[in-house]
């Protein structure tokens, strides 16, 4: 009887014990949208002066908060710019993710790069645009997303930047591969050596018009009869995405070949090397 009494008291005691004890839970409690500023409104880009300095973008730290204090974590800033007027929605808009840090200093050659390549502006004739930045924070991944309830804007007048790849040596491309009429010949045999040849449009511009074969490889040769130069798809491109276009690489060795469109016909295959990009649109 004596055992079974003690027993009772050992359970009550800690089924108070249970009861007593208190989740000790961390609540996020928000912090201040960040303010973002640029020491310049009027950029000038130039060729010849790449490597100074174009504009600095400063921006202040959300102080995020915790029940337990001010967050220790590090904070991901994102630098957003876009043109006026697009409300940073445009498909151009162009995105950098800062660890840490509370500013970015971008080159003349960074910024002019940025606009001309990334987002894809119309530099020739070169024209004045008006661009605005503003930063988004974020803790632990998309976490107290926070927007700068501000933003700056600047005016630019990018030149074309050096072409993203690398322009064929002699202006002439060649299309080759199973998608292609004349297939896989290196050099390719009459008539094919002259039908798959590319017209040069532009200094960075080629296009063909020319019936494919679906769901078939190909590649772009800048010398004919060798394979130790090409244009291509990079490494690890999933290629059943780029039938219509993408972006493409120069490699000597290595790369993918291209895929074409899952249905036969003509096609107008344009590869435009100052953006490094290509399309394929159906005629």
């Amino acid at each position: 009887m004596k055992q079974l009494t003690h027993l009772i008291l050992l359970i009550l005691l800690s089924g108070i014990t249970a009861c007593d004890k208190v989740e000790n839970k961390i609540f996020f409690e928000g912090g201040a949208p960040p303010t973002i500023s640029a020491n310049k409104s009027v950029v000038v880009l130039e060729p010849g002066l790449e490597n100074t300095e174009a504009i600095t973008f400063s921006w202040t730290n959300p102080e995020y908060k915790f029940t337990t204090g001010i967050s220790s974590h590090d904070v991901v800033y994102s630098l957003e710019i876009d043109t006026v007027g697009a409300n940073f929605s445009s498909n151009i808009k162009f995105v950098n993710q800062i660890s840490k840090d509370l500013g970015l200093v971008y080159t003349v050659g960074q910024l002019n790069a940025i606009l001309g390549n990334s987002m894809l502006l119309q530099l020739e004739p070169r024209r004045e645009y008006v661009l605005e930045a503003r930063v988004i924070a974020s803790i632990g991944g998309t976490s107290g997303k926070l927007a700068s309830l501000s933003k700056i804007s600047f005016k630019a007048k990018p030149f074309p930047p050096p072409p993203k790849v690398k322009t064929p040596v002699n202006d002439e491309i060649w299309l080759v591969g199973g998608a292609s009429k004349g297939g896989w010949n290196n050099p390719l045999l009459d008539p094919f050596v002259s039908d798959q040849k590319f017209t040069k449009v532009s200094s960075t511009k080629y296009e063909l018009i020319t019936d494919l074969n679906a769901n078939d490889g190909y590649l772009v040769l800048p010398v004919m009869g060798s394979w130790s130069s090409k244009y291509c798809l990079e490494d690890g491109v999933n290629r059943s995405l780029t039938t219509e276009g993408g972006e493409f690489v120069f490699k000597g060795g290595g790369g993918q070949d291209f895929l074409s469109p899952a249905a036969s016909g003509a096609y107008k295959l344009t590869f435009d090397f100052q953006l490094g990009r290509f399309s394929v649109v159906k005629q």
